[in-house]
């Protein structure tokens, strides 16, 4: 309902802090708060043609692990990169890994950790399944969520809710970009980009200064230059 769309977007509506931009001045550069010090490896599912933002990570210290089924590797190579040939899903089996058997397999222990998924859709079913432990760990998440515009259809609405709901059990959303390689969709009444990278800090690390109430950020870059796309005003706290 209208009603309900309208309570789905307001709960994720983005706290303000200071953010950085990690990787490319395009397509494949996040914004992440400046809380990355320390954090021991970045798990990075869904590889694609571009690994920017994983060498950036890499060169602040970290491990990087990267999942993906559908290239042969990442797209350079550093001696800090550990890759498999693998989906990231909700289970385990010859072709696919679920986080928590990934996690536990390379990175074992308690340290934090910088999650960057881009999966196109597999992100629900993999974050369903992912041990409220192992989402306690990761210190910042950034997560590209598909599919936006189906909101409305049973049962993905529920599915949906009951996802960012437990993501947001220790963890507050600090920035959403739209990703304009994809339009906007009226769900319910409400404009929903069908694509959007949200990003998430767990609660201890937030320097919370408020509600953010600025969009596109100043370091926001349109995924597609060529037709700027700015979040609908109902996606944050005007």
């Amino acid at each position: 309902s209208p009603d309900q769309m309208r309570a789905f977007a307001t709960a994720l509506h983005p706290r303000r802090t200071d953010l950085v931009r990690i990787g490319p001045a395009d397509d494949g550069g996040y914004l992440l708060p400046d809380v990355l010090e320390g954090i021991e490896a970045c798990f990075s599912p869904g590889v694609g043609t571009c690994s920017d933002f994983e060498l950036a990570c890499a060169e602040r210290g970290m491990q990087v692990f990267l999942a993906d089924a559908t290239v042969d590797g990442p797209a350079v190579d550093h001696p800090a990169f550990h890759f498999i040939p693998k989906f990231i899903g909700g289970y385990d089996d010859d072709t696919t890994i679920s986080l928590d058997t990934w996690v536990e397999a390379c990175w074992p222990g308690t340290g934090d950790l910088l999650l960057q998924m881009d999966i196109e859709g597999a992100e629900y079913a993999s974050l369903l399944a992912a041990s409220p432990a192992l989402l306690r760990r990761f210190r910042v998440m950034v997560v590209e969520f598909h599919l936006l515009g189906q909101l409305a259809a049973d049962p993905f609405f529920a599915i949906a809710a009951s996802l960012f709901a437990k993501l947001l059990a220790d963890h507050d959303i600090v920035h959403i970009h739209p990703n304009n390689f994809c339009t906007i969709i009226d769900v319910a009444g409400v404009p929903t980009p069908q694509v959007m990278e949200f990003t998430f800090v767990r609660r201890d690390h937030l320097d919370d200064l408020g509600w953010a109430t600025q969009f596109p950020h100043p370091l926001d870059i349109d995924n597609d230059p060529s037709r700027p796309l700015a979040l609908p005003e109902v996606w944050f706290h005007g």
